[in-house]
Protein backbone atom coordinates (compact mmCIF):
# COMPACT_ATOMS: atom_id res chain seq x y z
CA UNK A 1 0.00 0.00 0.00
CA UNK A 2 1.57 3.17 -1.40
CA UNK A 3 -0.85 5.46 0.82
CA UNK A 4 -1.84 6.25 4.55
CA UNK A 5 -4.92 7.77 4.37
CA UNK A 6 -7.89 7.79 2.01
CA UNK A 7 -6.90 11.67 1.83
CA UNK A 8 -3.71 11.18 0.98
CA UNK A 9 -4.74 8.71 -1.69
CA UNK A 10 -6.74 11.03 -3.31
CA UNK A 11 -4.05 13.87 -2.85
CA UNK A 12 -1.55 10.85 -5.34
CA UNK A 13 -4.47 10.06 -7.76
CA UNK A 14 -4.71 6.92 -5.99
CA UNK A 15 -8.25 5.10 -6.89
CA UNK A 16 -9.24 3.01 -3.94
CA UNK A 17 -11.86 0.27 -2.93
CA UNK A 18 -13.70 3.09 -0.74
CA UNK A 19 -14.04 5.60 -3.43
CA UNK A 20 -15.08 3.01 -6.07
CA UNK A 21 -18.00 2.23 -3.51
CA UNK A 22 -18.81 5.55 -2.22
CA UNK A 23 -18.90 7.05 -6.50
CA UNK A 24 -21.23 4.17 -6.93
CA UNK A 25 -23.51 5.00 -4.21
CA UNK A 26 -23.71 8.91 -4.78
CA UNK A 27 -23.80 8.58 -8.85
CA UNK A 28 -20.63 10.70 -9.58
CA UNK A 29 -17.39 10.05 -10.94
CA UNK A 30 -14.62 8.41 -8.87
CA UNK A 31 -12.64 11.99 -10.13
CA UNK A 32 -14.73 14.16 -8.79
CA UNK A 33 -14.99 12.58 -5.73
CA UNK A 34 -11.33 12.72 -5.38
CA UNK A 35 -11.32 15.82 -6.14
CA UNK A 36 -13.18 16.98 -2.80
CA UNK A 37 -11.56 14.93 -0.98
CA UNK A 38 -7.98 15.84 -1.91
CA UNK A 39 -8.96 19.86 -0.79
CA UNK A 40 -10.86 18.60 2.67
CA UNK A 41 -14.57 19.25 1.40
CA UNK A 42 -15.22 15.15 1.60
CA UNK A 43 -14.34 12.59 3.96
CA UNK A 44 -15.00 8.03 3.16
CA UNK A 45 -14.18 7.42 7.40
CA UNK A 46 -13.08 4.30 7.08
CA UNK A 47 -10.42 2.17 9.88
CA UNK A 48 -8.29 0.03 8.35
CA UNK A 49 -9.30 -2.54 10.91
CA UNK A 50 -12.63 -2.25 10.63
CA UNK A 51 -13.34 -5.10 7.99
CA UNK A 52 -16.71 -5.29 7.75
CA UNK A 53 -17.43 -1.37 6.67
CA UNK A 54 -19.69 -0.40 3.99
CA UNK A 55 -18.44 2.83 3.56
CA UNK A 56 -19.85 5.94 2.58
CA UNK A 57 -19.07 10.01 2.26
CA UNK A 58 -19.80 12.55 4.06
CA UNK A 59 -19.96 16.21 2.41
CA UNK A 60 -22.01 18.76 1.42
CA UNK A 61 -22.44 18.35 -1.85
CA UNK A 62 -22.86 14.09 -1.57
CA UNK A 63 -26.29 13.09 0.03
CA UNK A 64 -26.98 13.83 3.79
CA UNK A 65 -26.03 10.62 5.79
CA UNK A 66 -27.13 10.28 9.62
CA UNK A 67 -25.67 9.08 13.00
CA UNK A 68 -27.15 7.35 15.54
CA UNK A 69 -25.88 7.70 18.59
CA UNK A 70 -25.92 4.44 21.13
CA UNK A 71 -24.14 2.85 24.35
CA UNK A 72 -24.58 2.12 27.72
CA UNK A 73 -24.84 4.15 31.07
CA UNK A 74 -24.21 3.60 34.67
CA UNK A 75 -28.20 3.32 35.14
CA UNK A 76 -28.73 1.41 31.43
CA UNK A 77 -26.10 -1.51 30.79
CA UNK A 78 -28.05 -4.39 28.67
CA UNK A 79 -25.44 -4.86 25.82
CA UNK A 80 -28.30 -7.58 24.12
CA UNK A 81 -30.83 -4.21 24.01
CA UNK A 82 -27.60 -1.72 23.03
CA UNK A 83 -26.63 -4.87 19.70
CA UNK A 84 -30.61 -4.86 19.11
CA UNK A 85 -30.67 -0.80 18.56
CA UNK A 86 -27.39 -1.13 16.33
CA UNK A 87 -29.01 -3.95 14.12
CA UNK A 88 -32.51 -1.46 13.84
CA UNK A 89 -30.82 1.36 12.98
CA UNK A 90 -28.41 -0.48 10.48
CA UNK A 91 -31.95 -1.80 9.21
CA UNK A 92 -33.52 1.41 8.64
CA UNK A 93 -30.68 3.07 6.57
CA UNK A 94 -28.13 4.80 8.98
CA UNK A 95 -24.92 5.53 7.69
CA UNK A 96 -23.03 5.63 11.39
CA UNK A 97 -23.70 4.32 14.83
CA UNK A 98 -21.97 6.43 17.52
CA UNK A 99 -21.29 4.74 20.74
CA UNK A 100 -21.32 6.58 23.62
CA UNK A 101 -20.93 3.79 26.22
CA UNK A 102 -20.07 5.69 29.54
CA UNK A 103 -20.03 2.46 32.01
CA UNK A 104 -19.61 -1.36 31.86
CA UNK A 105 -17.21 -3.17 29.20
CA UNK A 106 -16.90 -0.65 26.86
CA UNK A 107 -14.61 -2.34 24.72
CA UNK A 108 -16.07 -5.46 24.42
CA UNK A 109 -19.27 -3.52 23.03
CA UNK A 110 -16.40 -1.17 20.55
CA UNK A 111 -15.25 -4.29 19.58
CA UNK A 112 -18.42 -6.12 18.16
CA UNK A 113 -19.43 -2.83 16.54
CA UNK A 114 -15.99 -2.99 14.11
CA UNK A 115 -16.40 -6.48 14.02
CA UNK A 116 -19.99 -7.21 12.68
CA UNK A 117 -21.22 -3.48 11.59
CA UNK A 118 -21.07 -2.83 8.26
CA UNK A 119 -22.13 1.06 9.18
CA UNK A 120 -19.31 3.90 10.19
CA UNK A 121 -18.52 3.39 13.53
CA UNK A 122 -17.29 6.80 15.96
CA UNK A 123 -16.54 7.14 19.64
CA UNK A 124 -15.62 9.50 22.32
CA UNK A 125 -12.52 8.45 23.42
CA UNK A 126 -13.01 11.10 26.49
CA UNK A 127 -16.09 9.08 27.99
CA UNK A 128 -14.37 6.01 28.01
CA UNK A 129 -10.96 7.18 29.65
CA UNK A 130 -13.09 7.67 33.11
CA UNK A 131 -14.57 4.58 32.47
CA UNK A 132 -11.36 2.51 31.80
CA UNK A 133 -9.00 4.69 34.34
CA UNK A 134 -11.47 4.52 36.66
CA UNK A 135 -9.48 6.52 38.69
CA UNK A 136 -10.41 10.31 39.89
CA UNK A 137 -10.49 12.85 36.60
CA UNK A 138 -7.62 14.76 38.24
CA UNK A 139 -5.32 12.13 38.20
CA UNK A 140 -5.76 11.31 34.77
CA UNK A 141 -2.26 12.22 33.01
CA UNK A 142 -2.25 13.69 29.35
CA UNK A 143 -0.67 11.16 28.15
CA UNK A 144 -3.42 8.56 29.26
CA UNK A 145 -6.29 10.95 27.67
CA UNK A 146 -3.92 10.40 24.31
CA UNK A 147 -3.48 6.12 25.13
CA UNK A 148 -7.09 6.36 25.18
CA UNK A 149 -7.42 8.04 21.45
CA UNK A 150 -4.93 4.95 20.39
CA UNK A 151 -6.90 2.03 21.39
CA UNK A 152 -10.50 3.65 20.12
CA UNK A 153 -8.18 3.40 16.90
CA UNK A 154 -6.46 0.47 17.17
CA UNK A 155 -10.16 -1.63 17.99
CA UNK A 156 -11.03 -0.02 14.48
CA UNK A 157 -13.26 2.96 14.93
CA UNK A 158 -13.92 4.91 11.72
CA UNK A 159 -13.88 8.43 13.81
CA UNK A 160 -13.25 9.95 17.00
CA UNK A 161 -14.77 12.58 18.76
CA UNK A 162 -12.16 14.53 20.25
CA UNK A 163 -12.77 17.81 22.00
CA UNK A 164 -9.74 19.71 20.61
CA UNK A 165 -10.96 22.81 20.68
CA UNK A 166 -11.85 24.31 24.11
CA UNK A 167 -8.20 25.30 25.10
CA UNK A 168 -7.20 27.62 27.48
CA UNK A 169 -8.16 30.81 25.28
CA UNK A 170 -11.43 29.26 24.34
CA UNK A 171 -12.10 28.39 27.99
CA UNK A 172 -11.44 32.35 28.80
CA UNK A 173 -13.86 33.17 26.29
CA UNK A 174 -16.29 31.25 28.09
CA UNK A 175 -15.83 32.24 31.29
CA UNK A 176 -16.03 35.98 30.31
CA UNK A 177 -19.28 35.86 28.57
CA UNK A 178 -21.73 33.85 30.68
CA UNK A 179 -23.72 31.97 29.63
CA UNK A 180 -27.70 30.23 30.28
CA UNK A 181 -26.52 26.93 30.20
CA UNK A 182 -22.77 26.56 30.50
CA UNK A 183 -21.13 23.95 28.44
CA UNK A 184 -23.68 20.71 27.69
CA UNK A 185 -21.47 18.83 25.69
CA UNK A 186 -20.19 15.81 27.92
CA UNK A 187 -16.92 15.36 26.57
CA UNK A 188 -16.29 19.40 26.54
CA UNK A 189 -17.69 19.84 30.22
CA UNK A 190 -14.77 16.95 31.47
CA UNK A 191 -11.76 18.21 29.59
CA UNK A 192 -12.54 21.83 30.91
CA UNK A 193 -13.14 20.71 34.67
CA UNK A 194 -10.00 18.40 33.95
CA UNK A 195 -8.13 21.87 32.37
CA UNK A 196 -9.62 24.28 35.65
CA UNK A 197 -8.22 20.89 38.28
CA UNK A 198 -4.95 20.69 37.18
CA UNK A 199 -4.08 24.52 35.52
CA UNK A 200 -2.77 22.53 32.27
CA UNK A 201 -3.53 22.77 28.90
CA UNK A 202 -6.25 20.48 26.94
CA UNK A 203 -4.32 17.46 26.36
CA UNK A 204 -5.55 16.65 22.81
CA UNK A 205 -5.03 20.52 21.85
CA UNK A 206 -1.30 20.81 23.09
CA UNK A 207 -0.56 17.70 21.72
CA UNK A 208 -2.40 17.50 18.96
CA UNK A 209 -0.06 16.03 16.36
CA UNK A 210 0.59 12.92 18.32
CA UNK A 211 -3.19 12.91 18.02
CA UNK A 212 -2.61 13.17 14.29
CA UNK A 213 -0.17 10.24 13.79
CA UNK A 214 -2.44 8.09 15.44
CA UNK A 215 -5.20 8.82 12.94
CA UNK A 216 -3.07 8.74 10.11
CA UNK A 217 -1.53 5.19 11.27
CA UNK A 218 -5.23 3.55 11.04
CA UNK A 219 -6.66 6.04 8.90
CA UNK A 220 -9.00 7.50 11.15
CA UNK A 221 -10.88 10.55 10.40
CA UNK A 222 -11.04 13.21 13.11
CA UNK A 223 -14.12 14.84 13.89
CA UNK A 224 -13.69 17.57 15.51
CA UNK A 225 -15.78 17.79 18.75
CA UNK A 226 -18.16 21.26 19.72
CA UNK A 227 -17.28 21.20 23.81
CA UNK A 228 -19.15 24.88 23.45
CA UNK A 229 -22.34 24.05 21.49
CA UNK A 230 -25.08 25.98 22.69
CA UNK A 231 -27.01 24.18 24.86
CA UNK A 232 -29.94 26.63 24.51
CA UNK A 233 -31.72 28.92 22.37
CA UNK A 234 -29.82 31.88 24.23
CA UNK A 235 -26.61 30.51 23.80
CA UNK A 236 -26.80 30.55 20.14
CA UNK A 237 -23.99 32.00 18.37
CA UNK A 238 -22.74 33.36 20.59
CA UNK A 239 -18.54 34.23 21.42
CA UNK A 240 -17.78 31.00 22.92
CA UNK A 241 -19.11 28.77 20.29
CA UNK A 242 -17.63 31.33 17.62
CA UNK A 243 -14.39 31.28 19.29
CA UNK A 244 -13.60 27.69 19.65
CA UNK A 245 -15.17 27.48 15.79
CA UNK A 246 -12.26 29.37 15.00
CA UNK A 247 -9.73 27.21 16.48
CA UNK A 248 -11.55 23.66 15.04
CA UNK A 249 -10.40 25.61 11.95
CA UNK A 250 -6.96 26.15 12.39
CA UNK A 251 -7.02 22.39 13.98
CA UNK A 252 -8.93 21.38 10.44
CA UNK A 253 -6.23 23.38 8.41
CA UNK A 254 -3.09 21.21 10.03
CA UNK A 255 -5.17 17.52 10.27
CA UNK A 256 -4.83 18.06 6.57
CA UNK A 257 -1.00 19.07 6.65
CA UNK A 258 -0.86 15.40 7.25
CA UNK A 259 -3.26 13.84 5.38
CA UNK A 260 -5.70 13.25 7.76
CA UNK A 261 -9.76 13.46 7.10
CA UNK A 262 -11.60 15.86 9.23
CA UNK A 263 -15.23 17.21 9.97
CA UNK A 264 -16.33 19.74 12.08
CA UNK A 265 -19.03 18.76 15.20
CA UNK A 266 -21.89 21.91 15.06
CA UNK A 267 -24.91 23.17 17.22
CA UNK A 268 -26.28 22.36 18.90
CA UNK A 269 -29.70 24.55 20.14
CA UNK A 270 -30.17 27.90 18.49
CA UNK A 271 -33.26 29.80 17.23
CA UNK A 272 -34.58 28.69 13.41
CA UNK A 273 -33.01 32.02 12.11
CA UNK A 274 -29.88 31.06 12.86
CA UNK A 275 -29.63 28.12 11.26
CA UNK A 276 -28.32 28.88 7.76
CA UNK A 277 -25.88 31.79 8.98
CA UNK A 278 -23.89 29.36 11.11
CA UNK A 279 -23.62 26.81 8.34
CA UNK A 280 -21.94 29.86 6.14
CA UNK A 281 -20.02 30.92 9.06
CA UNK A 282 -18.66 27.21 9.53
CA UNK A 283 -17.96 26.95 5.84
CA UNK A 284 -16.04 30.28 5.92
CA UNK A 285 -14.31 29.56 9.41
CA UNK A 286 -13.39 25.86 8.86
CA UNK A 287 -12.34 26.19 4.96
CA UNK A 288 -15.30 24.14 3.55
CA UNK A 289 -14.82 20.99 5.80
CA UNK A 290 -17.46 18.66 6.23
CA UNK A 291 -20.05 19.88 8.96
CA UNK A 292 -21.89 17.16 10.95
CA UNK A 293 -24.57 19.02 13.53
CA UNK A 294 -26.50 17.74 16.59
CA UNK A 295 -30.13 18.86 15.50
CA UNK A 296 -30.04 21.78 15.34
CA UNK A 297 -32.55 22.13 17.87
CA UNK A 298 -35.02 25.17 17.25
CA UNK A 299 -36.92 25.53 20.12
CA UNK A 300 -36.47 24.62 23.88
CA UNK A 301 -39.78 24.08 24.82
CA UNK A 302 -40.82 20.07 23.59
CA UNK A 303 -38.97 17.65 25.64
CA UNK A 304 -40.29 14.42 24.64
CA UNK A 305 -40.83 15.30 20.78
CA UNK A 306 -37.01 16.59 20.47
CA UNK A 307 -36.96 14.27 17.75
CA UNK A 308 -38.98 16.83 15.42
CA UNK A 309 -37.44 19.76 16.78
CA UNK A 310 -34.14 18.58 15.87
CA UNK A 311 -35.53 17.73 12.43
CA UNK A 312 -36.64 21.02 11.71
CA UNK A 313 -33.29 22.59 12.57
CA UNK A 314 -32.00 19.56 10.93
CA UNK A 315 -33.47 19.67 7.67
CA UNK A 316 -32.20 23.20 6.91
CA UNK A 317 -29.13 22.98 8.51
CA UNK A 318 -28.70 20.44 5.43
CA UNK A 319 -30.34 22.49 2.70
CA UNK A 320 -27.80 25.00 3.81
CA UNK A 321 -24.18 22.78 4.01
CA UNK A 322 -24.43 20.91 6.53
CA UNK A 323 -23.33 17.15 5.86
CA UNK A 324 -24.06 14.68 8.19
CA UNK A 325 -27.02 14.86 10.84
CA UNK A 326 -26.83 13.23 14.33
CA UNK A 327 -30.17 12.27 14.99
CA UNK A 328 -31.72 13.40 18.18
CA UNK A 329 -34.88 10.79 19.84
CA UNK A 330 -37.91 11.34 21.51
CA UNK A 331 -35.97 10.83 24.85
CA UNK A 332 -33.40 13.17 24.05
CA UNK A 333 -32.74 15.45 27.82
CA UNK A 334 -35.00 12.35 29.59
CA UNK A 335 -33.49 9.08 29.31
CA UNK A 336 -31.61 6.86 27.26
CA UNK A 337 -33.06 6.15 24.17
CA UNK A 338 -35.62 2.62 24.06
CA UNK A 339 -35.25 0.55 20.63
CA UNK A 340 -39.16 2.55 19.51
CA UNK A 341 -37.32 5.81 20.82
CA UNK A 342 -34.44 5.17 18.60
CA UNK A 343 -36.45 4.21 15.16
CA UNK A 344 -38.27 7.27 15.73
CA UNK A 345 -35.44 9.34 15.84
CA UNK A 346 -33.83 7.77 12.59
CA UNK A 347 -37.24 8.24 10.60
CA UNK A 348 -37.29 12.14 12.06
CA UNK A 349 -33.39 12.25 11.00
CA UNK A 350 -33.66 10.25 7.73
CA UNK A 351 -36.82 12.98 6.63
CA UNK A 352 -34.42 15.82 7.17
CA UNK A 353 -31.97 14.67 5.38
CA UNK A 354 -33.78 13.60 2.21
CA UNK A 355 -36.12 16.68 2.60
CA UNK A 356 -32.40 18.42 2.29
CA UNK A 357 -31.01 16.53 -0.44
CA UNK A 358 -34.57 17.39 -2.67
CA UNK A 359 -33.86 21.48 -1.61
CA UNK A 360 -29.86 20.96 -2.98
CA UNK A 361 -31.17 19.72 -5.84
CA UNK A 362 -29.00 16.56 -6.29
CA UNK A 363 -29.43 14.28 -8.89
CA UNK A 364 -32.29 11.92 -8.30
CA UNK A 365 -33.22 13.22 -5.13
CA UNK A 366 -37.06 13.36 -5.67
CA UNK A 367 -37.03 9.42 -7.81
CA UNK A 368 -37.84 8.31 -4.59
CA UNK A 369 -40.92 10.67 -4.34
CA UNK A 370 -42.26 11.16 -7.73
CA UNK A 371 -42.35 7.34 -7.68
CA UNK A 372 -44.53 7.15 -3.98
CA UNK A 373 -46.51 10.39 -5.82
CA UNK A 374 -47.20 7.45 -9.09
CA UNK A 375 -48.50 4.63 -6.48
CA UNK A 376 -50.78 7.49 -4.82
CA UNK A 377 -52.21 8.16 -7.96
CA UNK A 378 -52.61 4.51 -9.11
CA UNK A 379 -54.00 4.00 -5.33
CA UNK A 380 -51.88 1.50 -5.50
CA UNK A 381 -51.49 0.31 -2.27
CA UNK A 382 -48.95 -2.32 -1.42
CA UNK A 383 -46.67 0.01 -3.92
CA UNK A 384 -47.25 2.77 -1.63
CA UNK A 385 -46.20 0.81 1.64
CA UNK A 386 -43.03 -0.36 -0.30
CA UNK A 387 -41.59 3.18 -0.65
CA UNK A 388 -42.61 4.14 2.58
CA UNK A 389 -39.94 5.25 4.95
CA UNK A 390 -41.35 3.34 7.65
CA UNK A 391 -43.47 0.62 5.60
CA UNK A 392 -44.51 -0.50 8.78
CA UNK A 393 -45.91 1.86 10.15
CA UNK A 394 -47.67 2.91 7.08
CA UNK A 395 -49.39 -0.49 6.53
CA UNK A 396 -50.08 -0.30 10.10
CA UNK A 397 -52.16 2.61 9.77
CA UNK A 398 -54.13 1.55 7.04
CA UNK A 399 -54.96 -2.39 8.57
CA UNK A 400 -55.69 -0.29 12.32
CA UNK A 401 -58.67 1.66 10.04
CA UNK A 402 -60.02 -0.15 6.97
CA UNK A 403 -62.39 1.28 4.56
CA UNK A 404 -65.55 -0.06 2.78
CA UNK A 405 -64.20 0.42 -0.43
CA UNK A 406 -60.59 -1.78 -0.80
CA UNK A 407 -59.19 1.56 -3.15
CA UNK A 408 -60.15 4.39 -0.87
CA UNK A 409 -59.13 5.33 2.28
CA UNK A 410 -61.34 5.68 5.95
CA UNK A 411 -60.61 9.47 5.61
CA UNK A 412 -62.25 10.00 2.06
CA UNK A 413 -64.26 7.18 1.33
CA UNK A 414 -66.43 8.32 -1.33
CA UNK A 415 -64.71 11.83 -1.58
CA UNK A 416 -61.77 10.69 -2.52
CA UNK A 417 -60.03 13.50 -4.64
CA UNK A 418 -57.48 10.69 -6.45
CA UNK A 419 -59.95 8.56 -7.24
CA UNK A 420 -62.27 10.42 -8.87
CA UNK A 421 -60.44 12.30 -10.45
CA UNK A 422 -58.93 9.15 -12.23
CA UNK A 423 -62.95 8.21 -13.31
CA UNK A 424 -63.75 11.31 -14.76
CA UNK A 425 -60.61 11.84 -16.78
CA UNK A 426 -61.20 8.64 -17.89
CA UNK A 427 -64.69 9.36 -19.09
CA UNK A 428 -67.09 8.03 -16.11
CA UNK A 429 -70.27 9.90 -14.46
CA UNK A 430 -69.14 9.97 -11.13
CA UNK A 431 -72.19 10.63 -7.90
CA UNK A 432 -70.08 10.45 -5.22
CA UNK A 433 -73.01 10.55 -2.74
CA UNK A 434 -74.92 7.20 -3.12
CA UNK A 435 -71.78 4.98 -4.89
Amino acid sequence: MNYTTQMDAARKGIVTDQMKIVAEKEHISVEQLMAWMAEGKAIIPCNKRHTALSPSGIGSMLTTKINVNLGTSRDMTDLDMEFAKVQSAVDMGAEAIMDLSSYGDTQKFRRHLTKNCSAMIGTVPIYDAVVYYHKPLIEITSQEWLDIARMHAEDGVDFLTIHCGINKETAHKFKRNKRLTNIVSRGGSIIFAWMEMTGKENPFYEHFDELLDICREYDVSLSLGDACRPGSLADGTDACQIEELIALGELAKRAWEKDVQVMIEGPGHMPLNQVAANMEIQKTLCHGAPFYVLGPIVTDVAPGYDHITSAIGGALAAASGAAFLCYVTPAEHLRLPTLDDVKEGIVAARIAAHSADIAKGLPGAMDWDNAMSTARKQLDWDKMFELAIDPEKARAYRESSEPEKEDTCSMCGNFCAVKNMNRILEGEIVSIFDE
